[in-house]
């Protein structure tokens, strides 16, 4: 048996077999040569293993013969694979098998990973996202998934765990800031998490100038907030942003979200501002722009940490110092506080919209700006409610 080795070829393998079968016909072979047909035997079964691996069995079949084992009929497997007409389908090889069926048949029937996979030695990779967790429906109409699925709702529906997984496949989560002035209890960060990443997928393959936050400065913020002074304002903020190396989008906001606005970065560091238009109000745009800048400015230094605004849900007067800090930055660029003491007064009392419009054209803001800032004052919404005007017909 000294020259016998590993087999490494096909002329060895043959060479193996066939004095195997040599060894095999011996009548009364001796202990030396029973141990040297073991040997060979074991040789040629490694080199099979290795060349000539035998597949697995087709996972419908699988199934089928589990149903036989078990007794079971079409209408058991539909706990497991979902309707009657989806058991149908799967059996007939009409429909692939989704993850979340193959955990459920794993699961229930036992089935092993490998031939559901249909990928020897693999196990199911844990369930992270569910469609329970997000609002499916929502993010499905707003197109959160068309860059990879082109079917109906039904059909991503019954592949969301994998829809789900292409979706946040290079999404990292940050910590959430979401500021706000009282608890919602139907509050999901999972929902907030969805928009984050949809905007990131959005904005993966933008290219802008590099961000150089020492640029934020006075005279950046003056630029911004003076473009509120014109009637097509808002559709500027995106060029002037993007010159400094900023993002801006405007994303409509998930259920259970309550969000006005945003700032965070992307993972390459470039950083993002983006709105919702819950409210579609001049003022609250600019005021909730500039608040984000502020967060941006003072508050954001890599991809760790977000801020999300629930601006309409909380007071100038918030309680958070960094929120203050914001607030106090975006209402200073719109009217200067010093300004606005002086003048204040002849704006405060009575309905004069004259005197508004005079306002707003001697420092160079939207007349829905002062009028905000009456609204708050005042805590009178109803002030000059024609001032505010709309914001979302120059995005659609």
């Amino acid at each position: 048996m000294k020259n016998i080795k590993v087999i490494k070829t096909e002329e060895e393998y043959e060479q193996a077999l066939a004095k195997i079968e040599r060894l095999m016909e011996i009548k009364n072979p001796t202990q030396a040569q029973e141990d040297e047909q073991e040997l060979l035997g074991l040789l040629v079964e490694n080199y099979e293993d290795k060349h000539y691996p035998i597949g697995l069995p087709d996972p419908i079949e699988a199934i089928k013969f589990r149903m036989e084992q078990e007794g079971l009929t079409r209408k058991d497997l539909a706990k497991y694979i979902g309707s009657a007409s989806k058991v149908s389908e799967v059996l007939n090889h009409k429909l692939p098998l989704s993850l979340s069926m193959m955990r459920a048949l794993h699961e229930g029937l036992g089935i092993p990973a490998e031939v559901l996979l249909q990928q020897p030695g693999n196990e199911l990779p844990p369930c992270v996202h569910t469609i329970k967790k997000y609002p499916f429906n929502e993010m499905f109409k707003q197109d959160y998934f068309s860059e990879f699925f082109t079917g109906t709702l039904n059909e991503a529906k019954a592949k969301a765990e994998e829809i789900l997984e292409l979706f946040f496949a290079n999404f990292t989560l940050g910590e959430q800031i979401f500021c706000k002035k009282t608890e919602h209890v139907d509050f999901s960060s999972n929902a907030l998490a969805a928009w984050q990443c949809h905007i990131c997928n959005i904005l993966a393959n933008n290219e802008i100038p590099k961000f150089n936050r020492d640029a934020l400065d006075d005279k950046f913020f003056n630029a911004v907030a003076r473009l509120s002074f014109y009637r097509e304002g808002p559709k500027l903020v995106k060029e002037l942003l993007n010159t400094y190396g900023i993002h801006f989008i405007i994303q409509k906001h998930l259920p259970k979200t309550y969000l006005d606005g945003a700032a965070f970065m992307l993972s390459n560091g470039s950083p993002v501002v983006a709105l919702t238009l819950r409210y579609d109000r001049i003022d609250n745009f600019w005021f909730t722009l500039l608040h984000e800048l502020a967060h941006l400015k003072y508050h954001i230094v890599d991809a760790s940490v977000g801020y999300f605004d629930d601006i309409d849900g909380q007071t100038r007067q918030s309680t958070n110092e960094k929120e203050q800090q914001a607030n106090h930055l975006a209402e200073e660029t719109l009217i200067e506080d010093k300004v606005w003491q002086e003048e204040k007064k002849g704006l405060l009392c009575g309905r004069n919209i004259d005197k508004v419009l005079q306002f707003a054209r001697n420092h160079q803001v939207a007349p829905a700006v002062v009028a905000g800032r009456i609204h708050w004052e005042k805590q009178n919404f109803t002030l000059y409610a024609d001032c505010l005007g709309h914001v979302k017909e120059q995005f659609e």
